[in-house]
């Protein structure tokens, strides 16, 4: 998503108090030190900019008494591995004067390549308290000990040529009265696979040059999401916001609750709703080399979350696909998942029970045929990728695992150590110049 896209409004809010003045009482005067908003507070600073080192981690932790009271107890840290399990801890004895600050060094022994969880914990006299990160060590090194279905190629080969059989019967509506301020806006539809009618948005800039070819910005949809038509300043550049199967404007036979959708008929992977939507995407790259004022060789492929796995998905299998932008990427390293993240496991837990039969083990057969990290091998273009360290549904683990298989020589990975599910205003300014400069648009 690029810096230019969505203008959110924002709503403030300002609220006036004025109180009366009082003469002050002198045991108001002696009492100063303790009023609200003089509070005990923390600050942990890393030892690396990205949590992420070479050897061992290492932190400070400061803990700061703005009050009249002295403090005592302790300072610790626990560490675990991703899923829970405990690793080192140690704990330190503090005496904080009053109206001081402290600052301790811990440096974290763990040598093993990957990432951890780890907790500072401050329990003194007034106040506690626990800050959770996470910090990695060696992710280049990390590799999956989850083999690639022998037949993953054939089977995504099969899916295509099923695809192709389907006329896709385009369609470019225009919708005038939904015009942005600088952008037409088209509602876009097409046939996928299964004869499924998918939707979505295309927005192009308003120009006199009708002969003017746009360079793609091909947005995929996070989880359960309804994508709009989207605004952007930059003249040279098409937006098309896909709606794939079950969501947005292509709900239709898939119209699941959003719990339903990770899940839909995973029980055989033929008929698993993301064989559906990957196509869905590849029949957007066809929409798109079908429009003569498209540049069909200036696609980039970018989403989050659900759109950051489904862009990785359709660079993988379509090589029309210039560029790669896939922002905390879910199913990435699929069986590694259980014991992370709860979701989407507990989702497929649920449906387990509801199948006489069914097994997690089918399940997870199934699913190496969507697993991201799968895909990985075949993508070819530059990309980029970003990874929050504090992520409960892409964990950094599998987030590397699956990075350092894409053989592209044009890889970039950004690491965001106090983020989660999302990434940065620093990683969208960095995909738009990025974008650009391997687009020529100048």
């Amino acid at each position: 998503m690029l810096k230019r896209l969505y203008k959110i409004p924002v709503i403030i809010i300002c609220l006036a108090a004025m109180a009366c003045a009082m003469p002050a009482r002198a045991q108001e005067k002696e009492d100063s030190d303790d009023k609200p908003g003089k509070e005990i507070s923390t600050v942990l600073t890393s030892g690396n900019k990205t949590s992420v080192f070479d050897s061992q981690a290492h932190y400070t932790f400061e803990v700061i008494n703005p009050t009249a009271n002295p403090q005592t107890g302790t300072v610790s840290y626990q560490v675990t591995t991703e899923k829970g399990e405990p690793l080192n801890s140690k704990e330190i004895k503090v005496n904080i004067g009053k109206n001081s600050s402290e600052k301790y060094s811990f440096d974290i022994p763990e040598t093993h390549i990957g990432f951890y969880k780890v907790n500072f914990m401050v329990n003194v006299s007034d106040y506690d308290d626990t800050v959770r990160r996470v910090f990695g060590l060696q992710p280049e090194n990390i590799k999956s000990k989850n083999a690639r279905p022998a037949d993953f190629d054939q089977f995504w080969q099969t899916a295509k040529d099923e695809l192709a059989k389907v006329s896709p019967n385009f369609k470019v509506i225009p919708m005038p009265k939904l015009n942005l301020d600088n952008r037409e806006v088209y509602l876009i539809e097409m046939q996928s696979l299964d004869n499924y009618t998918i939707r979505g948005w295309m927005t192009i800039p308003i120009t006199k040059n009708k002969n003017k070819k746009f360079a793609v910005l091909l947005r995929l949809p996070g989880y359960q999401l309804d994508l709009q038509p989207v605004e952007g300043s930059d003249n040279d550049l098409a937006i098309i916001a896909l709606n794939v199967r079950g969501q947005g404007n292509s709900r239709g036979p898939i119209d699941t609750r959003k719990d339903e959708f990770i899940f839909y008929h995973s029980e055989d992977r033929n008929k698993y709703v993301m064989r559906g939507v990957i196509m869905d995407c590849l029949r957007c790259v066809d929409f798109i080399c079908s429009q003569p004022r498209l540049k069909h060789d200036n696609i980039l492929a970018s989403g989050g979350s659900m759109g950051g796995y489904l862009a990785l998905a359709t660079a993988s299998l379509d090589k029309r696909v210039a560029l790669c932008s896939a922002q905390n990427p879910i199913l990435c390293d699929i069986r590694n998942l259980k014991g992370e993240v709860q979701w989407p496991i507990t989702s497929f837990e649920k449906y387990i029970q509801t199948k006489p039969g069914l097994t997690m083990d089918k399940v997870m057969d199934n699913l190496d045929y969507f697993d991201g990290k799968n895909f990985a091998d075949n993508i070819k273009c530059p990309l980029i990728m970003g990874v929050g360290l504090l992520d409960h549904f892409a964990p950094p683990n599998n987030e590397f695992a699956t990075y350092n298989i894409i053989p592209s020589k044009n890889k970039r990975i950004m690491v965001f150590k106090d983020l989660g599910h999302e990434i940065s205003q620093q990683y969208k300014d960095f995909e738009g110049r990025w974008m650009r400069d391997n687009f020529g648009l100048f």
